[in-house]
């Protein structure tokens, strides 16, 4: 009975099922018997659920006469094991029970390392059960120990978890008992046992904790759309109610900025900025930006960014310190953001649509009225112009059918020239035809590229961003749009390997149907081969 009571008491303080610790003991004390009477033997423990006792007994398989022994001390011919028992089968085990153990000091240590290890197995095993499930749930738990700022944290004595220096707020310095709470980020699987990881810099952890003091959010009236967070600095929270009659700010705030405050003070003094979310994309990007005024917003749906255009006075507002509100803006609403000033926007556009028209004037051989007229409806291209129908363009106050046919026959005499132009240029350069059609470049930048070492779209792929930035000239192009326009040569590369791979994985299924060893499989190889062949011979 003595050790059914140690298994419900190890079973009780870890948390684990009760038969897991009696296996585990079973275990142990079968590799004590090996020990001491052989590993050779096959013997087996069994420990009585009821009352405790212990049965050690040695079992021996019954073979064949003519049957290949492996293993003489756990298997017996039948001519030998009818000797024993006259009505012994093939396949049956004879079973011979052992005296009870006299455990030593080494054998009593064996059996308690097996057992530990059993235990931390189940107990891991538990762990994960429990937790994989719960990522992005928050918890309270209390910090055992510190180490180079990464605190080893006890949920509620269920577990351990770690909240890396990273995940922490900063100027937070934890110590030895604080109670902390974290939101569970990722839970890992590891060779040492389940990682738990938590982190009090996620915005998801923001999201939790407004969920926890805003009754509204928790039954679904108001609704988290978006958070952006410079943690310990300052952060930004976008709600909607799906209740006209609730305002999502003024709920989140509370009665004096109860609600909002006790969050702040749960981050250490973040600031947090709660802003109505709005599906018009203009009108969000003016709340997120808050408290700075904006004058105008001009957006890029294709590439996801807008310039947003405040006055001259708001511009360090609107940026923010180090950029920070700008930055938590664009997160929020997830557009690039450029901020530009009144002064800025109006010489960027004089400058647009000066070079605009000079461009008409000189493609279409036209008067700058005609260019100012074609540049005032939108039209940045040549080949706009070639391409919109003269119907459209007939609309154009001033522009009468026979205009807009004759403008859209020269836009095409200039396309055609310059494609003729760009032809030789590719000759001239030796200009692979792949490179022609790479992604993300014009055909100006890639003759600017095609005159220095860059031929063929291999070429491209292994420049490194900076590299093209600079092989493009100053103002061509961002580093971010360098490496989207490098990872598109590279796509090839992948397509390739994977096309490779599927070639290969055919061609073993073939050869394994026709019974033919693949190159894996064959361990002679070919230059082995004749050296063999002469062997045999």
């Amino acid at each position: 009975m003595e050790l059914l009571q140690v298994a419900d008491n190890v079973a009780r303080e870890k948390n684990i099922d009760r038969e897991i610790v009696v296996t585990a003991m079973e275990e142990a004390i079968q590799k004590a018997g090996r020990s001491k009477y052989g590993h050779d033997h096959d013997i087996r423990a069994v420990i009585d659920r009821t009352n405790g006792n212990i049965e050690l007994k040695r079992h021996r398989e019954v073979v064949a006469e003519d049957a290949e022994i492996e293993n003489e001390m756990a298997q017996v011919p039948l001519s030998k094991a009818v000797r024993i028992k006259k009505d012994a089968v093939i396949g049956e085990f004879l079973v011979d029970e052992l005296p009870p153990l006299d455990f030593g000091r080494i054998a009593a240590q064996t059996a308690k390392q097996v057992i530990m290890q059993k235990v931390r197995e189940a107990e891991r095993a538990r762990q994960y059960g429990e937790f994989k499930d719960r990522v992005g749930e928050v918890i309270n738990g209390v910090v055992k120990r510190v180490e180079y700022g990464n605190a080893t944290v006890d949920i509620q004595g269920r577990a351990e978890a770690v909240l890396r220096r990273d995940e922490g707020l900063p100027r937070e310095h934890l110590k030895n008992g604080d109670r902390v709470r974290a939101i569970i980020y990722e839970v890992r699987e590891e060779m040492r046992g389940p990682q738990i990881f938590l982190s009090r810099t996620h915005p998801e952890f923001m999201a939790k904790l407004f969920t926890q003091e805003v009754p509204e959010i928790y039954d679904g009236i108001i609704e988290i759309k978006a958070v952006a967070r410079d943690p310990g600095s300052r952060a930004k929270i976008a709600v909607v109610s799906k209740d006209s009659s609730i305002d999502p700010v003024g709920a989140c705030v509370g009665m004096r900025g109860s609600r909002v405050q006790a969050v702040v003070n749960e981050l250490g003094g973040e600031k947090i900025d709660i802003i109505p979310w709005s599906e018009d994309i203009p009108s969000f990007v003016v709340n997120a930006l808050q408290p700075a005024e904006v004058a105008k917003v001009v957006l890029d749906e294709e590439t996801q960014r807008m310039e947003v255009v405040v006055p001259d006075e708001q511009l360090s507002l609107a940026i923010g310190r180090r950029g920070q509100n700008v930055r938590l803006g664009s997160i929020l609403v997830g557009w690039d953001i450029d901020i530009l000033t009144e002064a800025e926007e109006s010489e960027r556009r004089a400058e647009e649509f000066t070079t605009r028209s000079a461009l008409f004037i000189e493609a279409l051989d036209v008067d700058d009225v005609i260019a100012h007229l074609l540049v005032a409806e939108g039209f940045s291209k040549v080949e706009e112009i070639s391409e919109t129908p003269i119907e459209e363009l007939s609309q154009i106050e001033g522009f009468e059918e026979e205009i807009s046919a004759e403008l859209q026959n020269r836009a095409n005499v200039w396309l055609d020239a310059k494609k003729k132009e760009l032809a030789e240029k590719q000759a001239e350069f030796k200009i692979a035809d792949d490179l022609m059609s790479a992604e993300g470049l014009t055909p100006a930048q890639i003759i600017k590229l095609g005159e220095g070492e860059v031929k063929t779209l291999d070429d491209l792929a292994d420049l490194a961003a900076d590299e093209l930035v600079e092989a493009l000239g100053e103002g061509q192009m961002t580093e971010k749009d360098a490496n989207a326009v490098i990872m598109a040569a590279r796509a090839h590369w992948f397509e390739e390997e994977d096309k490779a791979a599927a070639e290969a994985a055919v061609a073993a299924e073939e050869a394994s149907e026709e019974g033919v060893p693949s190159e894996e499989e064959n361990p002679v190889s070919e230059e082995a081969a004749p050296a063999a062949s002469a062997g045999n011979a």
